[in-house]
């Protein structure tokens, strides 16, 4: 009595008797008084007394999760195997080890185990180190062909849809990927099965893309293990399906993917429609496949043919003639009687014309070869209408041999792209690896010779196996009195030899049967059961009028339908199909039949049947296996119904029964897989053994290995030795293999080691050589430069003493010839001037004066007859109050006064005009002696800032405010002349400058211990951070001339004037260089000039709109060439510094250097910012205050402040604010201090007409217009702008 706990796994059987059925696995779910309740694998539940507990069996541990290799298994029997595949199944693992042989179970879905990592993860791994997969197998296959330098097989068996064409790509594309080269030739080798799928594929009932053909790939190999080329062999296409496909199945792949991915161009050219429309295409009544996109693989063998250099014709031409085999199988014949005979015809049909035009013959000379049949005897030809049965069978025959024979063609023409024959030289040193993807073992309901020839090629696979696997192992042991115990295996040679080896074999009778002419299907079947009725494996047919008979496979019986067999068998195509092949003008037609057009009739009658060919190529391919290594890949498929996650247990059982797997896994753990002859195990492995020979140098190599193995597996007894080779597990061959490579690394670390040392050594001591002869050369070097410097200097003192002199008296020369040269000049010119300038004047006083003598005759004129009319008038008003006489008297009285009074004005008016004139003469006489005056520029820039007062009075020493600054921290009085209402400023204008928060940034981001407030001393170090050198001297270099242009600092007292020729540069150049300033002087010589060449341009150009618009935004800021070379240079040495040289500057060049840093070193503006502020804080002298403030708004318009400084609450709104203005504002700021009064500001509109506001400098743009818009009324202010003009500037 089995006594179980809650939990326990255990065996089920519940012995419902069918022949596939096994116990199952299950787990106690409780356990109570009299009854055990399990739930099996499959999750149902089952009640089961004590009393009848006997079916229930205790499970090994190794069954209750599963094992990797199943020669571990500890129940060795078909429920222990079934279970260890369904669990490792459900966890989606459906790989398993048998020893080295592997187990797949077709997932029916894509699992991410595939991927490039996976590749690496498998590289160069023993069996046994990774969980199984298909790529360890092709990983020691591999590996196994460089080690021991012999040619490896790959043998991928199974039942068809278990998964042989996938495993296959599988591993193709693992050894293209381990073998390093990446070349064409391996991209081609890979392209090569979709175009073989395409047009060898099908979907069946049980596979959706099952094999209808068996090929072997040979893969080629260099001695360096890179691919260099392939060569496949094809074996039996099944051509049967072009013309019939059983339901629910379609044909080849290649039809529809024409139909589905071919452009309407291409499809309008060679007649084709759609699938449907075909009758080839449409007997399994199954068009679409599930799973797979037609389009896509169409685009897919495009670009593999072009890989595999399939040109365009020739892919164009295949087309056409699978669009003529689908042409013809819509042909419809029609049964007729003549003379009666039982003959056809073909209904005349578009498809016929297509598919005549198609193949290039005569569509007549179609219908005659498909409806007749010529024979010739005795010489002479007979032609022999054909029924409508017939008629079909010629065309269907016809076709299969279009379509086998451009099968073949693709096959050959992919081998002339991818087969390199060997070289002599490289005969020897070439190993390939071969993958066999034949068709698996089938049984459908109609089985006809297709599937006998496949089968027959399965029976040989199994024998190669259980020759390999069983016979040769344990003949092997036998032989060298090994101890083992033998293990019975069911061996297929028995049906082997019924049907293709002994003596009148089934085989040969199909081919003595097809060679007689009267021979028939019932013939053949007669001679069969006469000859095998008693052979264990034959089942004869029940009833003499069955057409079947049944083979004992080692899969199973199959029931084969003799009708058509000796048809199919002969593969032969009648003379009349061979004669309309050889009219036809199509090249490539004739190409493909070409063997068959250079056959003669008896030649092609005496040609191999279609069995004798197969067997043939299936003797050779089994002879080629046996001289390779083998490694085999069993295929199992675990549903009928292709779908994923679904388990058969039964029909897994079948396939696992008659694949052997059960012997096989005993044979495996009995066995010793690993084998070596003493020469070859001393050779390898004497390396674990110090102090051993190799092997050609011993003499009991026996003992050696014997020695070799006991030290490193010690007295394991999983290991034998024969009489000329050791036996050993996978285990120990791993274990010896990994002592090997650990005793190689630490050789190859050692050797490594030494030669590295003995490098490095070597390497010293030429540097060291080296460095000896480089401070040899280099101690030289120097003591020969510092003379050379020393011998310099020298030189230098004495050409710059010598200089000196030779410049002083230079200068003097050049002062005295230049001040000659301008009195010289302004003598001529003044004299030049004064002759025009009098000729002139003579002129304008002559013209002047004979213009004014006539208007003064006029007006004398005017007024005396004025003056006598009033007289006459006088004196008629008197005349009514006295007489005639006193009145005449008085009239002439008052008018002589009135004569006087008009002579007195007269002279006043003359008097007037003569010292109007003295005025401009004097006027023009001072603008004359200025203009020959030179200028200065620091004159000029002292002159602009002049009122405030003097920068070099000393500290705590200073006078009154500068003129307009003696109020700076009062309140401004009101203006006194108001000539319209200032504009209002915002509110948040009004900001009072203490509220600023310097103090806090200084506090944040100054250097050291420096404070925010105003001091009279050179800084230890800038305010800032600066990473640059240059930028640090550059700082303290600004902050030197920022006190001496604030007054803060005095200039020094002596200095060495050394022209450079700048002093002839006019000042007004250097300013406009500086501040982008020039006058109107060109621009109103160009004036004249363009006035003097037209007088509608005059007209034009002094208009007002033209004068607005004509000027143009100039703001580029320039720096005169001396300033940017001084500034550009990074060395801010103390000697080479001209601003702290001790020479006092000009306000110019303080500029220069301050807003020049600026600009071209923005590190910088932060830092002069800062200093500029910081000498503004707390500031109680004025002058200084106001020459901070000034230089702070120069500064503001040249460069902006970083966007931290910015940041700064209040204090960054305030900089932004000026910022906008530039040094237009400062112009307006500067004119207002001076003036203490807002400014006036005429405003010129498009029109002509001007108004005059008051602004300051803190104004607008847009508080203008909206003052001008009040001012003139205007309400719709959307588009209007203001423009200032200043200095050529607008803006």
């Amino acid at each position: 009595m089995v006594i179980l706990q809650q939990g326990e796994y255990v065996w089920l059987d519940l012995s419902t008797g069918r022949e596939f059925d096994v116990p199952f696995g299950a787990v106690v779910k409780l356990c109570d008084s009299g009854h055990i309740q399990v739930l099996d694998d499959e999750g149902k539940e089952h009640r089961i007394s004590l009393q009848n507990a006997t079916n229930i069996k205790p499970m090994h541990p190794t069954s209750i999760h599963g094992v990797e290799d199943m020669i571990h298994l500890g129940d060795l029997n078909e429920a222990g195997i079934l279970r260890n595949l369904l669990i490792r199944y459900n966890d989606r693992v459906i790989y398993t080890y048998t020893g080295s042989i592997l187990i797949a179970v077709n997932p029916y879905q894509l699992l991410p185990i595939y991927t490039p990592d996976h590749i690496r993860l498998y590289t160069n791994k023993k069996i046994g180190e990774m969980p199984p997969h298909i790529f360890g197998i092709a990983d020691n296959c591999y590996f196994s062909m460089q080690r021991n330098n012999k040619d490896q097989c790959c043998i991928i068996s199974g039942e068809s849809g278990a998964g042989k064409t996938e495993s296959t790509k599988l591993i193709l594309q693992f050894l293209a990927a381990i073998s390093g080269q990446h070349s064409w030739i391996e991209q081609q080798v890979l392209e090569a099965t979709p175009i073989l799928e395409a047009f060898g594929n099908a979907k069946t009932i049980r596979n959706d893309n099952s094999s209808r053909f068996g090929k072997y790939i040979d893969i080629h190999f260099n001695k360096r293990g890179a691919i260099e080329g392939a060569k496949i062999e094809q074996y039996l296409l099944e051509k049967s399906r072009v013309c019939r496909q059983a339901a629910d199945e379609r044909n080849y792949h290649v039809f529809y993917c024409m139909l589905a991915g071919m452009s309407p161009d291409q499809k309008t050219k060679l007649g084709l429609g759609l699938a449907t429309d075909y009758n080839y295409l449409t007997m399994g009544n199954c068009t679409v496949c599930d799973g797979r996109n037609d389009m896509k693989e169409y685009s897919s063998i495009l670009s593999a043919m072009k890989v595999l250099m399939f040109t365009d014709t020739e892919n164009w031409e295949i087309s056409k003639l699978l669009a003529a085999i689908l042409h013809i199988g819509n042909l419809r014949f029609e049964a007729r009687t003549q003379k009666n005979l039982d003959t056809c015809v073909v209904v005349r049909s578009p498809d016929l014309a297509k598919a005549a035009t198609l193949l290039e013959v005569d569509p007549q000379d179609v219908m005659t070869c498909l409806t007749t049949r010529t024979l010739i005897t005795k010489g002479e030809s007979v032609s022999t209408p054909l029924s409508v049965e017939q008629g079909l069978d010629v065309r269907d025959a016809f076709v299969k041999g279009i379509y086998g024979r451009l099968f073949v063609w693709i096959v050959d023409k992919i081998n002339a792209a991818t087969y390199r024959a060997p070289s002599r030289e490289n005969r020897t040193v070439r190993r390939s690896i071969g993958l066999l993807d034949i068709f698996g073992f089938e049984n459908f309901t109609i089985n006809s010779f297709e599937q006998l020839c496949i089968n027959f090629a399965n029976e040989n696979l199994q024998q190669f196996f259980v020759h390999h696997v069983f016979k040769l192992e344990q003949k092997e042991y036998n032989l060298e009195d090994i101890n083992w115990q033998h293990i019975e295996f069911t061996d297929n040679q028995d049906a082997l030899d019924m049907i293709a080896i002994k003596p009148m074999n089934i085989i040969s009778l199909i081919d003595e049967e097809s060679k007689f002419p009267k021979g028939t299907d019932a013939t053949m079947l007669n001679k069969l059961n006469s000859q095998h009725k008693l052979n264990t494996y034959y089942i004869s047919p029940k009833h003499s009028h069955e057409t079947q008979f049944g083979i004992q496979h080692f899969a199973g019986v199959v029931h084969y339908e003799t009708k058509g067999f000796l048809e199919k068998n002969r593969d032969s195509l009648h003379s009349d199909i061979i004669q309309l092949v050889h009219s036809s003008k199509n090249k490539f037609i004739k190409q493909i039949f070409q063997a068959d057009v250079a056959m003669g009739m008896e030649t092609r009658k005496r040609s191999l049947t279609l069995s004798s060919q197969f067997k043939r190529s299936l003797e050779l391919l089994m002879k080629t296996l046996s001289v390779c290594q083998p490694f085999f890949v069993r295929c199992i498929k675990p549903n009928e119904l292709k779908k994923p996650m679904m388990f058969d247990r039964g029909l897994c059982v079948r396939q696992l029964r008659y694949s052997g797997m059960m012997e096989t896994i005993r044979i495996r753990r009995a066995g010793y897989p690993i084998r070596y002859t003493f020469a070859e195990f001393v050779d390898r492995y004497r390396v674990l053994m110090p102090g051993v020979k190799p092997a050609n140098k011993q003499e009991d190599l026996r003992g050696t290995s014997q020695r070799i193995v006991v030290s490193v597996l010690q007295r394991d007894g999983g290991w034998q030795i024969g009489k000329t080779k050791i036996f050993l597990k996978d285990h120990h061959d791993m274990q010896l293999e990994t002592e090997r490579d650990k005793v190689f690394t630490d050789k190859v670390i050692f050797i490594q080691k030494t030669v590295r040392g003995l490098k490095e050594r070597a390497k010293f001591l030429k540097v060291k050589n080296a460095v000896t002869l480089i401070q040899r050369i280099w101690r030289g070097y120097i003591s020969r430069k510092h003379y050379a410097v020393m011998r310099l200097g020298f030189l230098r003192l004495q050409a710059l003493y010598r200089s000196r002199k030779l410049y002083l008296a230079y200068q003097a020369s050049r002062t005295r010839i230049t001040l000659l040269q301008a009195w010289c000049r302004g003598f001529l010119l003044r004299r030049t001037f004064s002759k025009r300038f009098h000729a002139v004047l003579t002129i304008q006083a002559y013209a002047r004066g004979m213009i004014a003598r006539r208007l003064c005759n006029r007006l004398r004129m005017k007024r005396r007859l004025e003056a006598e009319r009033q007289c006459l008038a006088e004196e008629e008003r008197l005349k009514n109050q006295m007489t005639a006489r006193r009145a005449r008297a008085e009239a002439e009285r008052k008018h002589q006064e009135r004569l006087a009074q008009l002579d007195q004005e007269q002279k006043e008016r003359e008097q007037a005009e003569r010292d109007e004139t003295r005025r401009k003469k004097e006027l023009l006489e001072q603008m004359e002696r200025e203009k020959q005056e030179p200028v200065n520029d620091s004159d000029m820039v002292d002159k602009m800032f002049g009122f405030l007062g003097s920068a070099n009075s000393l500290p705590n020493l200073e006078g009154e405010a500068p003129e307009g600054f003696e109020d700076l921290e009062k309140v401004p009085r009101q203006f006194e002349e108001i000539i319209d209402e200032p504009l209002p400023l915002p509110d948040d204008e009004e900001e009072d400058l203490s509220e600023y928060k310097f103090a806090k940034f200084a506090a944040t981001y100054f250097q050291g211990n420096a404070t925010y407030t105003y001091i009279r001393r050179p800084l230890k170090q800038p305010l800032l951070f600066h990473e640059d050198e240059g930028d640090q001297l550059a700082a303290l270099a600004v902050w030197i001339t920022v006190l001496r242009f604030m007054g803060d600092l005095p200039e020094p007292k002596y200095h060495i004037s050394i022209s450079d020729g700048s002093e002839n540069i006019p000042v007004m150049t250097k300013i406009y260089e500086t501040l982008g300033k020039r006058t109107y002087k060109s621009e109103l010589q160009a004036l004249q000039v363009d006035e003097e060449s037209s007088t509608t341009d005059i007209q034009k150009r002094n208009s007002v709109r033209h004068k607005l618009v004509s000027l143009t935004l100039k703001k580029k800021t320039k720096i005169t060439e001396e300033v940017t070379r001084r500034l550009t240079d990074s060395n801010y040495s103390l000697q080479g510094n001209s601003m702290l040289e001790d020479r006092p500057t000009s306000n110019l060049e303080k500029l220069h250097f301050i807003i020049g840093n600026g600009i071209l070193r923005p590190a910088l503006r932060d830092e002069i910012y800062c200093q500029i502020c910081k000498q503004l804080s707390q500031n109680t002298s004025k002058s200084s205050h106001a020459r901070g403030w000034i230089l702070l708004s120069l500064c503001l318009g040249c460069f902006a402040p970083s966007e931290k400084f910015l940041k700064i609450p209040r204090l960054g709104k305030f900089f932004g604010k000026y910022e906008l203005f530039g040094w237009m504002a400062f112009s307006f700021l500067l004119q207002a201090t001076k003036s203490k009064k807002p400014i006036m500001l005429p405003v010129t509109f498009m029109d002509g007409t001007t108004k005059t506001l008051l602004t300051d400098s803190a104004t607008t743009a847009e508080e203008l217009c909206n003052a001008l818009s009040d001012k003139i009324g205007l309400k719709d202010r959307f588009g209007f702008s203001l423009y200032i003009a200043l200095f050529d500037k607008v803006c």
